[in-house]
């Protein structure tokens, strides 16, 4: 699950007394936040299948009211994201071609719903890979209270953050051949003084189709043993994007030297039925 930041939406400024400001927060390839949990983390259509079920609970103690849309997303080098309006180079919206319904629900305590989401207009696609997200929103409760009455403030402005959470999730279209594939490349181990050991590498992209997986990362020492020490899962490079940089964190034991053995690397992609390997490597330490 990747975090990332967007832009302060909006601004209130109430009897001239309160500014209250709204920060939204973000979740590629969805999770549970704010009481908010989305299921399947992501939505691929290829081949025949032109329909998918989502299904949202709300987990928290009160009810809440999320507002559903579609968003564009950009992803950078380092795997952050960032909401865009233009498609970069080699990029393509699936929105135009995706209807949903409903576009908001309230929901009490515990309670879940069914978002159905389809493919539509498929006659007007190209080959390639189109991708969009769609995004669920916290709505906050009107009855939030907006103003406190402060005695020590001659001026009567005050300023409250009012969180608003939210996640998305990547709705892929694939429409005629493709394929995605990945190298890794510059793989490196290193100590930080305050967060402990890590391994950087390079994820080069092929193909005209994003790549999704799971990261695991193990330490063979010098006999043999074979010991896991890392494990990303949702690990994805979308398209246009031909790299990404990954940084995981190693566990750090003190049967474990990270001077001598080797690390193995494996990038697998699953899925209900199977799994397919779409990276490995083996790098020796020093």
């Amino acid at each position: 699950m990747t975090l990332f930041n967007r832009p302060i939406i909006s601004t209130y400024l109430l009897l001239s007394t309160c500014l209250t400001l709204l920060a939204t927060l973000f979740f590629e390839d969805g999770s549970a936040q704010g009481n908010l949990l989305v299921t399947p983390v992501r939505v691929i259509f290829d081949g025949q299948k032109r329909s998918e079920d989502l299904n949202i609970a709300n987990l928290g103690k009160d009810s809440a009211r999320y507002v559903i849309s579609l968003i564009e997303i950009r992803m950078k080098r380092d795997g952050t994201f960032e909401e865009i309006n233009e498609p970069d180079s080699g990029q393509a919206f699936a929105s135009k071609y995706l209807r949903f319904f409903p576009h908001s629900v309230v929901l009490a305590p515990n309670e879940a719903q069914i978002i159905k989401l389809q493919v539509t207009n498929t006659a007007d696609l190209k080959p390639g890979e189109f991708r969009s997200h769609l995004y669920f929103r916290a709505v906050p409760d009107e009855n939030y209270p907006l103003t406190t009455k402060n005695e020590n403030d001659s001026t009567g402005i005050q300023v409250k953050l009012v969180p608003i959470f939210g996640i998305s999730i990547p709705v892929i279209i694939r429409s005629g051949e493709t394929r995605g594939s990945v190298r890794l490349s510059d793989i490196t181990v290193k100590a930080d003084e305050k967060q402990g050991p890590f391994v950087s590498m390079l994820f080069n992209r092929f193909g005209n189709a994003s790549v999704y997986g799971d990261i695991e990362v193990s330490y063979i020492s010098p006999q043999g043993r074979t010991t896991q020490v890392a494990l990303a899962n949702g690990v994805a490079v979308y398209t246009p994007n031909l790299q990404r940089l990954i940084r995981i964190p190693l566990t750090n034991k003190n049967d474990i030297n990270y001077h001598v053995g080797k690390l193995k690397i494996t990038y697998t992609a699953k899925t209900s039925k199977e799994s397919e390997q779409l990276a490995f490597a083996e790098v020796p330490l020093k």
